[in-house]
């Protein structure tokens, strides 16, 4: 006879890493996730058995083989179903009670809604123009975003509303610009700004194919993605999300941080200073990287 499922037996080992009152907290909670494939779906997943009680989660695409290596929610049972219809099935196998919404492009028009909702947002997708339009619409709602860095190495940051935006931090060129004007120049544009603040504030060029990663960077193949690095960045993000929730500060700022596992080590940003003296030798390797002259 099959176990009768109840919420308290469910989360009893969470006791002790959380209090009870802390339990009732998170199941009462709502998250938001766009992209739940790689990293948003890692967090998902650790989320959901953590024991979050509501979800809104959004995702355009379908599991393909190519997902196989790294997307917890991927196996050969839900290759070419969507992305969201799959992910909010497993959860509901995992907390029958749990209640997710699935959206799919039509997140972006309802994020003023979303945004009044749920004040954790995770930003598990890598469409540089929805980014930019879901930290705006973040701000504006006084919601704060749980996000990485295009980065080898494992990364997490946490932009609360009075923090500068990705945009306005990394001097993307689409300030001023409504997201859907956002073009290709554009995205090329800001994905090199992060690449560039990725080399300059953590040790990523000394674990990954520079040759592989060049041609990433000027779109002539597709990312790179590990499972060890795209999972231990969702977990990082889903303790950020519980912390927010139980109205902890973990110390993570919109500036974030890097978890190398090879040293181990973690890896903060440069001071303002330093990072400024840095920055021009870090612009032209990564032009040498590019091979611009």
């Amino acid at each position: 006879m099959t176990e009768p499922f109840a919420y308290e037996t469910f989360t009893t080992r969470n006791l002790g890493f959380v209090s009870h009152e802390e339990q009732a907290r998170l199941r009462e909670a709502c998250i938001f996730i766009c992209g739940v494939g790689g990293m948003g779906g890692a967090a998902f997943m650790a989320l959901v058995r953590a024991g979050i009680g509501h979800f809104i989660i959004a995702d355009i695409d379908r599991f393909e083989t190519s997902n196989l290596n790294r997307q917890v929610f991927a196996h050969a049972g839900t290759l070419g179903q969507g992305k969201a219809e799959a992910a909010a099935e497993a959860a509901r196998q995992i907390n029958p009670e749990i209640a997710v919404e699935v959206l799919g492009a039509e997140w972006i028009e309802q994020l003023p809604a979303i945004a009044a909702r749920c004040a954790v947002l995770v930003n598990g997708m890598d469409d540089i123009a929805a980014g930019v339009q879901l930290y705006r619409e973040a701000k504006r709602a006084g919601a704060t975003v749980i996000d990485a860095y295009m980065s080898p190495l494992p990364s997490v940051t946490v932009v609360r509303p009075g923090d500068p935006r990705p945009e306005e931090r990394l001097r993307f060129p689409t300030l001023g610009k409504d997201w859907r004007a956002i073009d290709e120049a554009d995205r090329r544009a800001a994905m090199l700004r992060e690449v560039e603040h990725v080399m300059l504030h953590s040790s990523s060029r000394h674990h990954v194919d520079l040759t592989v990663a060049a041609e990433v960077a000027a779109g002539r193949r597709s990312r790179m993605s590990f499972a060890p690095m795209v999972i231990t960045t969702g977990m990082m993000m889903a303790y950020e999300a519980i912390a927010l929730v139980l109205g902890k500060r973990s110390g993570t700022d919109c500036r974030g941080w890097f978890f190398n596992p090879h040293k181990p080590a973690v890896e903060r940003p440069w001071p303002a200073p330093v990072a400024a003296l840095l920055r021009p030798f870090v612009a032209r390797a990564l032009a040498r990287m590019m091979g611009s002259p």
